[in-house]
């Protein structure tokens, strides 16, 4: 080591080498399960491509009810309230507050992974080089996470890894290649636009591909590549551009630099296109913002306890061992972009789904490495497999279920590949009660619960303690109705030591009181800014205002709540406790989902 460079030495529980969502989620899960978390990431922001720096709309499970919930729900519920403009820099911020606020994270950011140290198959170390205070550390941990998308770790490491498309021989999946290859869906550049009240010029870069009709976009069949390319809808509700992809056919890693450079050299010649070759309506739009790094769909995947694949995720994936759900369709982009090629002109490969399905905690560690886990777009899937779980609502599902997954291991003393399947149960009641939504799954009340009387009927009561928290297939399901001004009482026949009060109210699953935008609707996040654009609302079936009474003393008193997951420190004995219901953010009833007491 050179000596005029400094070099630190640091130690924790868990450390996690990436900060996009999935790395930025299961670093809060693992601390706030009480475990101390290092979180090494290499840019200046968290986030991945959610960040201002990529600006990838975040993507899950499709279908009015299959929202996303946990961790992920809790941020964009931050996002709306604090930062109702949707601007990128704030989501940025309201990210890393939810971290910084949290005193067992240290952030290590500006740090890139360089080196590892492992022993008998266990990670010992990982080092990084901070670029902002020309530091060295070192971290020691007793599990070491990857959530950096193209596994750093892996070979770093010798942690056993896939890369490309399988052969329809190895898994016997439908949509896989006859023979196995090194292609990988490629990458995209983003740009940001925004209407003004007069006429705008755009005089390209010389670097700019020339793009002067219409049909130089079309493939050797004449076929346009994406319908969005030729309708040019570029306004708060169009295309955020991401058919500017590239490089799937070369190494997403190794060729980076090269890629990128293509891809700035389309995306400036769409929007010169657009511009100035022929009316697209666009005469008032500016060019706002133009992403330098592109965002990335695929490279390495390891291999863990399980490989998932496009069977499991038809069927619905019942896995004993289920921690998350996904349900985007499988969508399998062609290698080659936007790039004429002999071999295809179709963007992608879609099968949709019709339900979400379940994900294993198995495919979440490494199969050789005993401490290593991972999350994300990285996780031991197929290549069909991952052309659904990639997108960034089910990759933050996955990272929360492995920093709780690591959080038990701890807890236990054991590898986290032990956790399966003696503290399995254990794992999904956790997850659960943090508000992640498993499809096969049931959250049920605690006993404590169930032993109150309550001024409900037995039908409403039934409801709300049947562990379903969310509509399945109408509005309304599985939720109890008070209105503003009502109490929810819960009784006992002898005083109870109450730890705290759990409370789940309707995100509006549906979406439509968050935004008339329909592509906010699966999570809030601009890109174009229209003359028309409306600030979006916190959920309007959103409990904002209620007071909690413990034997008639008031406890707790919410005056703007905008979180539909709710947890309140009670630390009481009491034989009454009393919720009353003042305001909502503009429903006109109380949407509750589930109301019981936990504990430790």
């Amino acid at each position: 080591m050179n000596p005029v460079l400094a070099h630190r030495q640091l130690k924790c529980d868990l450390c996690i080498v990436g900060g996009g969502l999935s790395g930025s989620f299961a670093a809060l899960a693992a601390a706030r399960h009480g475990k101390n978390v290092i979180l090494m990431q290499d840019r200046p922001m968290l986030g991945g491509n959610a960040s201002s720096e990529i600006r990838m709309w975040v993507r899950g499970a499709r279908g009015p009810y299959n929202r996303e919930t946990g961790l992920i729900s809790e941020l964009e519920e931050r996002n709306i309230h604090g930062n109702p403009t949707l601007v990128s820099s704030v989501f940025d911020a309201t990210l890393y507050g939810m971290l910084m606020e949290n005193p067992n994270i240290q952030l290590l950011m500006n740090t890139s992974c360089m080196d590892a140290e492992v022993k008998d198959g266990k990670i010992v170390s990982v080092s990084g080089w901070q670029l902002t205070t020309y530091t060295y550390f070192t971290v020691f941990a007793d599990i070491f996470a990857d959530c950096s998308g193209n596994s750093i770790l892996a070979p770093l490491t010798g942690a056993n890894f896939r890369y490309g498309r399988e052969a329809i021989e190895e898994f016997g999946e439908s949509l896989a290649k006859e023979k196995a290859d090194k292609c990988t869906m490629g990458m995209s550049i983003m740009l940001a636009a925004r209407e003004t009240d007069h006429p705008v010029k755009f005089i390209p870069p010389d670097f700019a591909a020339k793009f002067p009709t219409d049909e130089s976009f079309s493939g050797d069949d004449g076929a346009s590549i994406h319908a969005q390319i030729r309708d040019h809808h570029i306004g708060t509700s169009g295309c955020n551009l991401w058919w500017c992809e590239l490089g799937g056919n070369l190494n997403v890693i190794q060729d980076a630099e090269q890629v990128r450079d293509r891809l700035l050299a389309n995306i400036y010649g769409i929007w010169d296109h657009i511009k100035n070759c022929g009316d697209h309506g666009m005469e008032n739009w500016e060019l706002e913002w133009v992403g330098f790094l592109p965002g990335q769909r695929e490279s390495r995947r390891y291999i863990g306890g399980v490989t998932v694949r496009e069977q499991d995720i038809v069927s619905g994936g019942h896995f004993e061992d289920e921690i998350a759900f996904g349900g985007w369709p499988l969508d399998d982009h062609n290698p080659f972009g936007m790039e004429k090629n002999p071999g295809s002109n179709i963007p992608s490969m879609v099968i949709p789904l019709d339900q979400p399905y379940g994900l294993p905690y198995r495919a979440l560690y490494s199969e050789n490495i005993e401490n290593l886990m991972f999350a994300g777009r990285n996780i031991s899937v197929t290549h069909v497999a991952l052309s659904s779980t990639r997108v960034m609502a089910t990759c933050s599902l996955l990272g929360q279920a492995m920093g709780t997954g690591a959080a038990l291991a701890l807890k236990y003393g054991c590898a986290p590949r032990d956790v399966y399947p003696d503290h399995i149960p254990e794992l999904q009641a956790a997850l659960m009660e943090d508000g992640v939504f498993l499809p096969h799954f049931k959250r049920l009340p605690s006993a404590q619960t169930l032993r109150a009387k309550l001024n409900i009927s037995d039908s409403d009561r039934e409801v709300l303690f049947n562990g379903i928290e969310r509509p399945r297939e109408a509005a309304g399901e599985n939720c109890i109705r008070q209105a503003c001004g009502e109490d929810l009482i819960f009784r006992f026949d002898a005083p109870e030591a109450l730890e705290s009060l759990r409370l789940r109210f309707d995100p509006d699953y549906s979406r439509m009181s968050i935004s008339v935008n329909r592509k906010m609707r699966v999570f809030a996040m601009k890109l174009h800014t229209g003359l028309d654009f409306e600030p979006v609302k916190v959920a309007k079936t959103i409990v904002k205002e209620f007071v909690v009474y413990a034997d008639g003393k008031e406890v707790y008193r919410a005056e703007d709540n905008y979180l539909s997951l709710v947890k309140i420190p009670l630390n009481l004995t009491a034989q009454e406790i009393r919720i009353h219901w003042i305001s909502t953010h503009g429903a006109e009833t109380v949407n509750l989902f589930a109301a019981d007491f936990i504990g430790k």
